[in-house]
């Protein structure tokens, strides 16, 4: 066993005098807001001021057993959620244990090895009940409760997902960010896609995390946050099957906290998305989460992933049933209007802004990638007027 591997077995065990007290709960509200007007951040940062002063007068039992890394660290907790993630999950382990004050897998039914390869390593396991409808919300919930019920005093929490590996030093990174910025509640950094030549999709994910650094209105599923904020939130919403994070985030934004983005390197994302039936099914979740979010926050100011609903009803829905529709009144030759599609990817095309190839394949799946949003948006609106709970779309 490794030196790092052995930290976190020894973790394990001093855990074992934890308390298990409810933090947040994982049930599915129609309707979640941040509490009463006192939870602010103003009041928060009132509220950790005081927590700071107990935390001098804890003991030092576990001083020797701390992470390797910088003081932030040691107030920092990870949780990993995964399903069937074999040697990427390890992957992902090795890069946290050691480094973090406390780190927590859920498992949503795995059938490999994840479960017990994580307790070998010594790490904290949540297997889920999977007669409850499986979220990734629902998973990081669970592993929040208990992480928090394991380790106290814990200031911040990164939860990252079982397919990627966390790059040495980024927690250490968000910890000094936050400490330096107290108005901020979750911030997050450069992912990469770990194998980007590997497919045309895994190279299309890469671009797709190439995203613009500074103030954000959301984060991904990879980021660290305030513990306490969370709490005051109620945690992640249980019942979205995919846009957990930008829900959270719309709701701590309406509370008055920001979101942000570093340029620094954070994880390195396996996506192992080889052929287009994957690519498809994750399009079609899209669609799903944008139609989802615009169904929750879509009023005004906020206007949450209304403009992006909008488009895929236009390319994806109208445009092509106009076309139709034309086409039987007045000829078939009105089926050339859907020269406008590839007009649109010229235009993507030429607004593109990296390799020849990026920039083609990048504006073809833009103008493609309506047909499964849209397909993703019906399926929400059949879901909603049923009032069912849809299970996740999977595409791996």
């Amino acid at each position: 066993m490794s030196w790092r591997n052995m930290r976190c077995v020894t973790g394990v065990l001093i855990a074992a005098r934890a308390r298990y007290d409810l933090i947040i709960g994982a049930s599915p509200w129609p309707d979640i807001v941040l509490g009463n007007s006192s939870d602010t951040f103003a009041d928060y940062l009132s509220v950790q001021s005081s927590l700071g002063a107990a935390d001098e007068e804890s003991t030092n039992v576990e001083e020797d057993l701390m992470p390797r890394g910088g003081s932030a660290s040691r107030r920092t907790g990870v949780v990993v959620i995964g399903r069937n993630e074999g040697d990427r999950l390890k992957r992902c382990l090795e890069t946290v244990c050691g480094e973090a004050r406390r780190v927590v897998y859920v498992d949503s039914g795995s059938q490999d090895d994840s479960v017990a390869m994580s307790r070998a390593m010594g790490v904290s396991v949540v297997e889920l009940d999977m007669t409850v409808p499986f979220t990734a919300a629902r998973a990081r919930n669970e592993g929040f409760q208990r992480l928090l019920a394991e380790q106290q005093n814990l200031d911040f929490v990164f939860f990252v997902d079982g397919d990627c590996e966390v790059v040495d030093g980024w927690m250490e990174t968000a910890a000094r960010f936050l400490d330096q910025h107290p108005d901020v509640a979750a911030v997050s950094g450069r992912r990469r896609e770990k194998y980007p030549e590997k497919s045309l999709y895994n190279m299309l994910i890469d671009i797709e995390w190439d995203i613009q650094v500074g103030e954000a209105k959301f984060c991904g599923g990879d980021a660290v946050m305030r513990v306490g904020v969370l709490q005051q939130a109620n945690g992640y919403r249980a019942d979205l099957i995919c846009g957990e994070e930008s829900e959270l985030c719309v709701r701590l934004r309406r509370a008055g906290w920001r979101i942000w983005r570093l340029g620094d390197e954070m994880t390195r994302h396996d996506a192992a998305l080889l052929r287009f039936g994957q690519w498809w099914k994750r399009m079609v979740r899209g669609g799903y989460g944008f139609a989802q979010g615009a169904h929750l926050h879509g009023g005004p100011p906020e206007r949450h992933f209304v403009i992006e609903s909008r488009r895929i009803w236009v390319w994806g829905f109208f445009m092509p049933l106009l076309i139709i529709a034309l086409a039987l009144s007045f000829g078939w030759r009105e089926l050339l209007l859907l020269v406008i599609y590839p007009m649109q990817v010229l235009r993507l095309f030429l607004l593109g802004q990296r390799s020849t190839r990026e920039n083609w394949w990048r504006a073809v799946t833009l103008v493609l990638c309506k047909f499964p949003e849209m397909l993703g948006q019906i399926k929400f609106e059949l879901d909603r007027l049923q009032r069912v709970q849809s299970r996740i779309i999977e595409y791996k």
